[in-house]
């Protein structure tokens, strides 16, 4: 196959994205494919480029918003491009902002071309977590309550209590997100997410162990369960070492296995996404199951949730990335075009 890996963009994601996409160039290369290196804040990348851009690393914090206005995305050239013009598909090793909420997307559909993932409606529905836990409730997951700001103190006190997680509804990795266990702290949180764009969340605090699992072509992979370092899996305990341990497959009895499966299915399903996608949970103290949000194009570094799910069913990395290709292709191949 001729593959462009997407990655980089103008996210608050960029430096995940560089990770996933320096991990998913190398993997396919070397099953033999060709690949084109494109930096849709930037174009296809020459040698030098792609060996500067793909060994950066994610630092501590994300990038500064100032820093990623700076960039400028002209999406429509990713595939008019001569270098991208013949391949067999995109691979979005993209995470947040225009590369997972749809935008891209959409784009990709009116070019007539195949490329990973979900579609763009999809893709829009599951970035918005508002309407994502919408969806979860119609189709009878369990989702913490939740109000969207503007909303009283009051209300937050009566209908959800302390503590209660901020969060903008369009940002990934847990970026300007909170947890809050007072109302004197609401504020800072509210100001911080704000720092984001977009409309923001107050969701009720849920503890309990933190479980995932990953889906792939229309099959639940194997539940993980992650152990952070802090209170939080926060973008510090995702990204940096020692952050967080994690473990694949999770201690669950076989009951809780096949409800997080069939959960993660479940949400795969009712916000009809395509490809693959991960869904994340926290389990209470009480044994039950609450989903938190999905993932529509996930961490693809060796060492990300979804690889590890797939892992622990002998799917390696390598695998991974080319059965994500042929899914992309199998779905453009689908709808006739």
């Amino acid at each position: 196959m001729k593959v462009a890996v997407l990655f980089g963009g103008t996210s608050s994601e960029r430096d995940v994205s560089l990770a996933s996409g320096a991990q998913v160039v190398k993997n396919l290369r070397e099953r033999g494919h060709e690949v084109v290196c494109v930096d849709t804040a930037k174009g296809v990348l020459t040698g030098a480029e792609e060996q500067r851009w793909l060994a950066s690393g994610v630092g501590v914090e994300p990038p500064p918003n100032e820093e990623l206005a700076l960039m400028k995305t002209d999406a429509s050239a990713l595939t008019r491009a001569p270098e991208t013009s013949d391949v067999d598909v995109f691979f979005l090793a993209l995470h947040g902002g225009t590369g997972e909420d749809g935008t891209l997307q959409a784009l990709l559909d009116l070019a007539g071309v195949a490329y990973t993932g979900s579609g763009h409606l999809a893709s829009a529905a599951a970035m918005d977590k508002d309407i994502s836990k919408r969806l979860f409730c119609m189709a009878g997951v369990p989702t913490p309550e939740w109000l969207m700001v503007p909303v009283s103190p009051a209300e937050i006190e009566a209908k959800l209590g302390y503590p209660v997680v901020v969060k903008p509804t369009m940002q990934g990795s847990t970026v300007g997100l909170s947890v809050v266990k007072r109302p004197a702290d609401l504020d800072a949180a509210l100001a911080l997410a704000a720092k984001y764009g977009g409309e923001i969340m107050v969701e009720q605090f849920i503890p309990g162990r933190e479980l995932t699992c990953g889906v792939l072509g229309g099959e639940a992979l194997v539940p993980g369960e992650i152990f952070p370092a802090g209170e939080i899996f926060d973008y510090q305990s995702k990204y940096q070492k020692g952050g967080a341990k994690e473990v694949f497959p999770a201690d669950l009895s076989e009951e809780l296995t096949a409800e997080v499966r069939r959960l993660s299915l479940l949400v795969h399903r009712a916000l009809k996404l395509t490809g693959y996608s991960r869904s994340d949970f926290r389990l209470d103290e009480a044994g039950r199951l609450w989903c938190l949000e999905v993932n529509t194009l996930p961490g693809m570094t060796a060492t990300s949730l979804l690889p590890q799910s797939a892992g622990a069913l002998g799917i390696g990395f390598a695998e991974l990335c080319e059965r994500i290709c042929l899914l992309g292709i199998e779905r453009r191949v689908g709808q006739g075009k």
